[in-house]
């Protein structure tokens, strides 16, 4: 490794990594490996809505096999990442399994769920960051973008078909429709994901690639360029979602401080703007853009006057949220009340049905409420920890001009902080850009993890 990543390197571990790799080279059966899981992240919805209705509950854990088979490979090859996160969040949730049968809900099942994602995809994410380079993470990117171009088309239908019809048929083939309430007779397209934080939190990485391109525009096609980022402009609209508009916003922010000290890219930002302001104005005139944004703007008006403005919710939400987890975390067992249950998953299985949350909305209480205040706070402290050493580390990269993993903090560092782990989607979403991260600090002849 290379001086510049010795610092941030959490272990030193080389990778074989051939030039040319073949099928059974194990890097070759990893990569293939991590990149059936994302096509399953984006996927799994419209198999469990449309292709396969019958298997909705299965396909839930989808991705878990492939996460398993990744550590296999990964341990079988003495190539899996040495890692001391990974040590304690496995001791930590083996614990809380143990602590959940004994003095919790009892029900294994629902202990394994809840564990699934700090056994499995946890340790996938530095999988990730281990065999893929940023080559591969730029590679990933561009196939975002051309899955934007359908993804626009698909929640386009959905937002003006109404919520019987197929484009809209709910988990299972549920004909109540897989919309959520937005503004009026509109409701909120999910795309091909079961829920609309899954298209949320796609087209957050479509903005990410798309400003990440416009600086680095010698690596994509010019055409797929210009028509994601229109695909980004229409589907903010669409989506209904005020998280999609703050994302975004977050996005050009880190773009802006990325090139504010390099004027050799200054330009590009004046190409952005000059490019964006005119597509704004085309897009506006035509009746299809104009009821998406009315509808926008009638859903972020109506929920400003409900939750008393944007600003509120954040500070509500999020600041108030994990001060409330740390407030209440003494009114919980020492052991929680048992892993799995803030899930929806868990609660079915245990209640026989869903209303609410069992155990909390914000994820450091669902933490705290399912694990106990001693492991759900140590828990916290991992994910805060890795959050904000991808922060910093991420802004000494920007200072030299490897900006991918700066315009990916934007949306890493709220996931990992405060991101929700019980949606199987959203836990798919952090494992993927925490994998990103770490392997955009690596250039191609890097083979060591950072």
């Amino acid at each position: 490794m290379s001086d510049n990543t010795s610092s941030i390197s959490l272990y030193q571990q080389p990778v074989i990594s051939p030039v040319k790799l073949t099928w059974s080279d194990p890097t070759w059966v990893l990569k293939r490996a991590i990149w059936t899981y994302f096509f399953l992240l984006i996927f799994e919805g419209a198999l469990r809505k449309w292709f396969l209705p019958g298997l909705a509950t299965p396909l839930l854990i989808v991705r878990d096999p492939i996460a398993l088979y990744a550590i296999y490979v990964a341990y079988k090859n003495r190539i899996f990442p040495n890692v001391f996160y990974i040590k304690v969040v496995n001791y930590v949730a083996l614990i809380s399994v143990l602590a959940t049968l004994a003095v919790g809900h009892g029900n294994l099942f629902v202990a394994l769920y809840g564990a699934r994602p700090m056994w499995l995809h946890f340790p996938l994410m530095y999988i990730i960051g281990q065999v893929f380079v940023k080559e591969d993470v730029e590679q990933m990117g561009r196939a975002i973008l051309w899955l934007a171009l359908p993804m626009v088309v698909l929640i386009g239908l959905q937002f003006y078909s109404p919520q019987s019809a197929l484009v809209n048929r709910g988990v299972g083939g549920n004909m109540e429709g897989a919309g959520f309430s937005g503004s009026g007779e509109f409701y909120r397209p999910p795309g091909t994901f079961s829920f609309t934080s899954g298209l949320v939190q796609f087209y957050t990485l479509v903005a990410v690639f798309v400003f990440y391109f416009f600086i680095k525009n010698d690596k994509i096609n010019k055409f797929l360029l210009y028509a994601s980022a229109v695909a980004l402009l229409v589907a903010m609209p669409l989506s209904i979602s005020r998280s999609l508009i703050f994302n975004v916003i977050i996005e050009i922010l880190l773009l802006v401080l990325a090139v504010a000290n390099k004027p050799s890219y200054f330009k590009k930002i004046l190409v952005i703007a000059a490019l964006a302001l005119p597509a704004l104005l085309i897009l506006n005139e035509t009746s299809f853009f104009q009821t998406a944004t009315g509808a926008m703007t009638d859903r972020y008006e109506s929920a400003n006057e409900g939750e008393g403005g944007l600003e509120n919710v954040f500070v509500e939400r999020f600041l108030g949220g994990m001060l409330r987890a740390l407030e209440e975390s003494t009114n919980y067992p020492f052991f929680g009340q048992g892993i799995g249950l803030g899930t929806n998953v868990g609660a079915q299985m245990l209640y026989g049905s869903v209303s609410g949350f069992t155990i909390s909305e914000e994820e450091w209480g669902r933490l705290i409420g399912e694990m106990g205040p001693l492991l759900g706070i140590i828990m916290i402290l991992i994910r805060s920890s890795f959050a904000f050493n991808m922060a910093f580390n991420s802004f000494r990269y920007m200072r030299k001009e490897n900006f991918l993993p700066w315009m990916l903090i934007g949306v890493g560092f709220l996931t990992f902080l405060q991101g929700q782990w019980a949606p199987p989607t959203s836990v798919g979403f952090s494992t993927i850009i925490g994998g990103m991260m770490l392997a955009g600090f690596k250039e191609k002849e890097e083979h060591a993890i950072v």
